[in-house]
């Protein structure tokens, strides 16, 4: 989720090298994850749960493949739980694209990229894993600019390569790589 307004009620804002995340706690659980720009004002966790997901944040920054174990609830509509919980199925350093996961789910790619742009807590369920038919498709409701390049961000820190069905069919038949462009 990008935001481009500073909301004064987080319980942390978080630097990283590709964004300042405003993290939202509740009742000792990980509400919301925002993406606020480079050079917004940071905030020390106010709260056990709030400090939780900073620390567990950072271990993910040093280790693109350490596990996420945070308290929270996943609250959207039934086809929104059911892409987020396959989407935190796929592994660090892979991919799968939106019409893979909606032939899993009987539906179909556009209703995916939906849930995957109405998600509250980005990394944590990680959308940026999610790529186009054709490419690396679109972030937080986006395809190009900020949110595109935390999505790079993310994908090249975990080592990511394009799920096969991703890369064109020019590239597939020639020399693509496979990696994130």
């Amino acid at each position: 989720m990008l935001t481009f307004g500073i909301d004064s009620s987080y319980s942390a804002r978080l630097a990283t090298p590709f964004a300042v995340l405003g993290v939202r706690t509740s009742g000792g659980r990980l509400d919301l994850i925002e993406y606020l720009p480079q050079g917004a004002a940071t905030l020390d966790p106010v709260d056990r749960c709030a400090e939780r997901v900073c620390r567990q944040i950072e271990r993910y920054l040093d280790d693109p493949q350490f596990r996420f174990d945070l308290p929270f609830d996943y609250r959207g509509t039934d086809f929104q739980c059911r892409v987020w919980r396959e989407i935190t199925s796929i592994n660090p350093g892979k991919t799968n694209t939106y019409k893979d996961i909606a032939r899993r789910l009987k539906s179909a790619p556009r209703p995916v990229g939906g849930a995957c742009g109405a998600n509250r807590i980005p990394i944590i369920i990680p959308c940026h894993r999610v790529l186009g038919s054709n490419g690396i498709g679109g972030f937080m409701h986006a395809r190009s600019g900020f949110p595109l390049d935390v999505k790079r961000w993310l994908l090249r820190h975990e080592g990511a390569t394009i799920h096969p069905a991703a890369v064109p069919r020019r590239q597939r038949d020639g020399a693509g790589t496979g990696q994130i462009p």
